[in-house]
């Protein structure tokens, strides 16, 4: 039974532009939406889709327009997105007649990359607020003069490990304006913020000077890509982490937090005020927890997603997909949520603080997920031997570096491509690390071919301490299979010095893309 019907570009359109709540949805995987997509659509690939949907956009009635993929059997993935939507209760979902090729053809841009709204919202940032910023070549002729500056490295700390410039301190994003007096103990000292590229240099740079600090500020100009563009060396490892909040730091850095709500309009509201919007059924409430991982990973407050303040910024359409929605931001010192808060706002959202979360209620230890059910790999090995065949769902790049021994590799949004072969085995395995996505292939699969259908559990490691053959396979898929894979993306993070330089001028192009600010629905505010 159809549950959602099809609207015209012109229709979508005008729905962008209405104030009421809407969730603009591309189903295709990662690879194809970032080949080009609507500026304000959020990637929820159909490979994953029951996994994230739910969080993304956690109103049922929520009106909801999807963008999919034409397939060759006639039904497209936003189709097949639809009726699994409907079977969770979503009752607004409507489909974009012709995809993302009819918005185009109706004039509307379509965008390459992902996190593309982030990306052009910082590139507006340093042309509205003026950002100063600071070239490779000049921050290395300083450093080799000995000169007092510092370089706070404000991407995770995950990141700045694998490799960073020099002598740079890591310093998450949201934690600069919370942790500056611990870390710089000069007003003289000359400040740098580097990132991968320039979109949380920007940001963190900005963020320090629109806080307040005494500080020459500057942005590093296209952060490590371009340090190594330039032919600079970089540096790997933990080598120096932001350590313990002084009392000192914490209150220089309330004061300062204050004063940036008060000068760009962040709201506070009460515990009380989050539970009321919480119960309103006509609008949707975003709670995040903006304090680092590992503070979120130890308490929780319930019902809050953790994401790093800077992260929030730098990725905003991962977890939030509603337009029009609250977006209510929680920290047990306030100024992480304050910074968050301020550009949240300019880019457009509802933001909100939950001034100083109470200790109390940020008490909920964080839940595990209880895994899936499957069969072990010991059972997948004994039916291997006696002719069931293997199919690896995991993400391409994973299925190349290791995957079992004669499993095929396949996505969710490609099962009508499963070699006949193997559709014919008298038993199908599918093999992936994450158990929810080998679930989700299963159940479609399932469908397509009658049963015969089991998940393995675990990944390469426990497969291999089972004694499962792998195997690693660099060509394989070939490139025009991975449609979960972006390559001018990613390939700049692998020695590839031209990706590097088109990513970089792809990002300082984008205010240009988008045109005025308000397309995207920023509010820039420069003081």
């Amino acid at each position: 039974m159809t549950t959602y019907h099809y609207i015209e570009p012109a229709t979508l359109a005008r729905w962008l532009e209405d104030g009421a709540e809407i969730a603009l949805i591309d189903v295709r995987e990662e690879g194809l939406f970032g080949a080009g997509h609507a500026l304000l659509a959020c990637n929820v690939p159909y490979s994953r889709l029951e996994l994230d949907f739910p969080a993304l956009v956690p109103r049922r009635t929520t009106r909801v327009v999807l963008i999919g993929e034409e397939r060759p059997d006639g039904r497209s993935t936003a189709e097949r997105a639809a009726e699994r939507l409907a079977a969770l209760g979503y009752t607004g979902v409507q489909l974009l007649a012709g995809g993302s090729a009819a918005w185009q053809a109706a004039g509307q841009p379509l965008f390459q990359g992902i996190y593309v709204p982030s990306k052009a919202f910082a590139e507006c940032v340093e042309l509205a607020f003026h950002t100063p910023t600071i070239e490779a070549a000049e921050l290395y002729r300083l450093q080799q003069q000995g000169a007092d500056l510092i370089v706070l490295d404000s991407r995770t700390t995950a990141e700045y490990a694998r490799y960073h410039v020099p002598g740079a301190i890591s310093c998450p994003g949201a934690e600069l304006v919370l942790r500056f007096d611990d870390l710089v103990k000069s007003p003289a000292t000359q400040v740098v913020v580097s990132c991968a590229g320039r979109t949380r240099g920007i940001i963190g740079a900005q963020a320090l000077i629109n806080a307040g600090v005494p500080n020459p500020v500057r942005a590093l100009q296209g952060g490590t890509q371009d340090w190594k563009l330039a032919g600079l060396a970089i540096e790997s490892g933990a080598t120096a982490v932001h350590g313990a909040l002084g009392e000192a730091a914490q209150a220089a850095a309330r004061v300062r937090g204050d004063d940036l709500a008060r000068r760009f309009d962040v709201p506070e509201i009460s515990l009380e005020q989050l539970h009321a919007w919480q119960a309103d059924d006509g609008r949707t409430t975003y709670l995040f927890d903006v304090r680092s991982p590992a503070e979120y990973g130890a308490a929780r407050l319930p019902g809050a997603t953790g994401v790093a303040g800077g992260q929030l910024v730098q990725t905003l359409d991962k977890w939030v997909a509603t337009r029009g929605a609250r977006v209510v931001l929680a920290d047990d010192l306030g100024v992480r949520a304050q910074v968050t808060a301020h550009w949240l706002r300019q880019l457009g959202w509802d933001a909100v603080v939950l001034r100083h979360a109470p200790e109390q209620a940020i008490a909920v230890a964080a839940d595990k997920a209880a895994p899936a059910a499957a069969i072990s790999a010991e059972e997948a090995l004994a039916l291997l031997a006696a002719g069931a065949a293997g199919i690896s769902v995991d993400a391409s790049a994973d299925y190349r570096a290791a995957h079992p021994r004669g499993a095929v590799w396949s996505n969710r949004s490609r099962i009508d491509a499963l070699p006949q072969a193997v559709r014919d085995a008298k038993a199908l395995l599918v093999f992936a690390a994450d158990g929810g996505v080998a679930q989700l292939y299963a159940r479609d699969l399932a469908q397509a071919v009658a049963g015969r259908v089991q998940v393995v559990a675990g990944g390469a490691a426990q497969w291999r301490a089972a004694g499962m053959a792998l195997d690693s396979t660099p060509e394989l898929p070939a490139d025009a299979q991975r449609i979960d894979f972006l390559f001018w993306l990613h390939d700049r993070h692998t020695g590839n010095s031209a990706a590097s330089r088109a990513y970089l001028a792809w990002e300082a192009q984008l205010p240009q893309a988008i045109g005025s600010p308000a397309q995207a629905g920023f509010r820039l505010t420069p003081h």
